[in-house]
């Protein structure tokens, strides 16, 4: 069994600075200036001061060139545009793997020692069938390391409010839509009692004759003048909207239905793995913790 895993350390900000200058210097610019010049066509600020630095946009603080080690200092710098000190490109340090614990390591471990305030809880709610099938997806989707599990959670999360937000975008707009185009059929329908309504000088024995039009046709009217619309859109163009709405929510439902079932899996077996390793009563003291202070 593979007992961890290794990723590589990203370069640091002053190792990304050393290999621009090392390209800088290759081009041999003709003076120090022109080596400035280079250094902010590559994507730095130059810093002027008692002593140069250097600021990038991944940078929050200048670095100054005399703290980037041996060969980088600004005479040293001075004297390799001039040809007196050869160019050295520093070696680049081959980072020291970071070892990453497997997940399944430990959860043999506390599977095997069967004991424990963590694990006497976590049996209460389980059992060993359901651990054994949230090992089996672990190991399937390889996610050996707690970083990688939360990683998978928060991007299966992310996905599934994305596409539930799409969903009800398109369902208010649709039901905005079928509104919308009732109180415009209604507002065509009643638009010649309404007039004769006006013409005959708002008699109250029309009004009562013809309550239920006049009603609809002030419903529809107040309703356009809360849209604030200039022109009413036509019952054909909002037919088409509607089924192109329902075209692509029909669509994102069915992946909508997918993500979600990716997101409890991925949910749950993290959810375990929490009860059984007690990382979610560690959670819940460290947020106790917080509120106290």
């Amino acid at each position: 069994m593979v007992s961890g895993s290794a990723i590589k350390k990203a370069p640091s900000l002053s190792d990304k600075i050393r290999e621009t200058i090392d390209a800088v210097l290759a081009k041999k610019p003709a003076d120090f200036n022109a080596f400035l010049l280079e250094m902010q066509a590559a994507g730095y600020e130059i810093k002027h001061g008692k002593h140069i630095s250097v600021l990038g946009k991944d940078q929050k603080k200048p670095i100054r060139f005399r703290s980037l080690g041996e060969g980088y200092s600004e005479d040293e710098i001075r004297a390799t545009i001039k040809g007196i000190k050869p160019l050295t490109p520093k070696r680049k340090r081959t980072p020291k793997p970071v070892q990453r614990v497997s997940l399944l390591v430990d959860i043999q471990a506390k599977l095997q020692a069967g004991k424990g305030a963590n694990y006497e809880r976590w049996a209460k709610v389980f059992n060993l069938k359901q651990m054994a099938q949230t090992i089996n997806f672990l190991t399937e989707n390889n996610l050996l390391a707690y970083e990688d599990l939360e990683q998978k959670v928060q991007i299966a999360t992310a996905a599934f409010n994305e596409l539930s937000a799409k969903i009800k975008t398109a369902e208010k707009r649709m039901s905005e839509i079928a509104v919308l185009k009732t109180h415009i059929i209604n507002y065509s329908k009643t638009r010649d009692t309404y007039a004769a309504y006006r013409k005959a000088g708002y008699s109250k024995k029309f009004y009562e004759e013809h309550i239920a039009d006049l009603l609809l046709h002030k419903a529809a009217k107040a309703a356009f003048d809360e849209l604030q619309m200039k022109k009413l859109p036509t019952v054909m163009t909002l037919q088409a909207e509607y089924a192109e709405l329902l075209s692509a929510k029909k669509k994102a439902y069915a992946e909508y239905i997918t993500v979600k079932k990716s997101m409890q899996e991925v949910q749950t077996a993290k959810a375990n793995v929490d009860r059984l390793l007690g990382y979610d009563e560690l959670s819940r003291e460290k947020e106790k913790t917080q509120e106290q202070r």
